[in-house]
């Protein structure tokens, strides 16, 4: 099939290098040039395990190509799929549109036959029928809208595009549905997961998802920090909640709270939907709330720990990204927590195999001054008086503790992941603080 792909963020990139692998003809755009410069050059603008190669592969066969032109774009695919970013707008948790609303009226432009437009990106109810408004106002060609959410997760997104556990279409149209059932059926061909239904069901159900998901994890949150107040471990009860079939084992870890380009914008953006219809979904609402709080438990265990005596120090912090396997900093737990231990006056120096470079761009003229960033985990901890681990990657698993401890101006271990044994740590000499244990 002929596939146009409007965007080159996680979502449109890995769609585009799917697709293409699969054997469809794609062409995948991107108004930002220097971002499309640099992909031709075989710089790819986000880090996701396995996507280079599989940019590489399909463009060297010819089936993937790139281009700043989204009239091009318009022209070339039956099916044309909007991965276009949907950011959150202002302060009331809005999702911005107009990036979006722009690629479709220009779409709709350049449209020569007809063709099926996917909206691909996250989107709040209705978007569907407000994208088919602006499009027929630039075209007379026959088109049809369709939802068709993601559900990728950063880290493991080209795996779960080839495996999906769920496609979920949204639209009334018969030739739609017979269409992008053709399109996905090699990725189904041990069992049909493909769900049809309206489009507005289609642009809720992923809403609904994260917004449960979330819940999930503050939920654990505010367990954890319960289980710290009357002295009970936390991974005792989530194993036992996790082994009722009822609510399973995923998504109950504890930890410093969730972050990322989908959770927290999401969040937000069903709760303004919620109040543009009458509704609060008060637990929602509850557990964006105690997410921010949970941001800066470790601040908190901290502070308690030198007796709010924190002016001065050096604080090595293994992790940076919102979680493991990605560049993506957008969120992130270690952003609120390093900014808010330098404003209490300490220095940081911080390690993360990938999103280094991202971080210390984020962080502000006013923070990055107080920060080293640094190639090796254990220069991080060199002289530090506590080490923090914020986000969970594999390499920091099992460190050599006896090298931290003869590095560490003070033995402080503060796991915001509860990735290490405190039994061990303890026995080594070490001050350990987990999460709700």
């Amino acid at each position: 099939m002929k596939i146009s792909v409007i965007g080159t963020g996680y979502v449109g990139l890995v769609a585009a290098a799917v697709f293409a692998d699969f054997g469809n003809d794609v062409l995948c755009a991107d108004i930002d040039a220097g971002k499309i410069e640099s992909i031709r050059a075989g710089k790819l603008p986000i880090f996701e395990p396995g996507l280079q190669p599989l940019v590489e592969h399909n463009v060297a066969a010819g089936r993937l190509r790139f281009t700043t032109s989204n009239a091009e774009a318009a022209r070339h695919g039956d099916i044309i799929f909007m991965a276009v970013g949907t950011p959150t707008l202002g302060s009331d948790g809005a999702a911005d549109l107009s990036f979006l609303f722009q690629a479709a009226a220009e779409v709709g432009r350049h449209l020569e036959r007809p063709a099926i437009i996917v909206d691909k990106s996250t989107v709040p109810v209705g978007t569907a029928e407000r994208i088919t408004r602006i499009l027929s106002e630039q075209t007379k060609q026959p088109f049809v809208v369709v939802s068709n959410p993601e559900f990728l997760k950063e880290g493991a997104a080209v795996d779960d595009f080839m495996h999906p556990d769920r496609i979920i279409i949204g639209t009334s149209d018969d030739a739609a549905r017979q269409t992008l059932h053709r399109l996905y059926q090699p990725f189904c061909r041990t069992n049909d997961r493909m769900i049809f239904m309206d489009a507005r069901s289609a642009e809720l159900t992923k809403y609904a998802c994260n917004a449960y998901l979330a819940t999930r994890i503050s939920f654990m949150n505010d367990m954890a920090n319960l289980a710290d107040s009357v002295g009970a471990d936390i991974e005792m009860v989530r194993r036992g909640m996790g082994s009722d079939p009822r609510i399973g084992p995923k998504f109950l870890f504890p930890g410093v709270g969730y972050g990322g380009s989908c959770f927290p914008k999401d969040i937000r953006a069903i709760l303004t939907t919620a109040r543009e219809y009458g509704h609060t979904l008060e637990i929602v609402a509850s557990a964006e709330r105690i997410n921010e709080a949970q941001k800066l438990v470790l601040v908190r265990k901290l502070r308690k720990h030198f007796d709010n005596d924190i002016a001065g120090k050096t604080f090595g912090v293994w992790g940076l990204a919102f979680k493991p396997n990605t560049d993506d900093i957008r969120e992130a737990p270690a952003l609120k927590i390093i900014r808010t231990l330098v404003a209490d006056g300490a220095k940081i120096k911080m390690h993360d195999p990938e999103a280094g470079p991202n971080f210390l761009a984020a962080l502000g003229d006013s923070v990055a001054p107080s920060c080293t960033l640094v190639d090796d985990p254990y220069e991080a901890a060199e002289g530090a008086h506590a080490l923090l681990l914020v986000t969970e990657w594999r390499e920091y698993r099992s460190p050599d503790f006896e090298r931290l401890k003869r590095t560490m101006a003070r033995p402080s271990l503060f796991d915001g992941r509860n990735q290490w044994d405190r039994v061990l740590l303890e026995g080594l000499g070490f001050f350990y603080s987990g999460i709700g244990r």
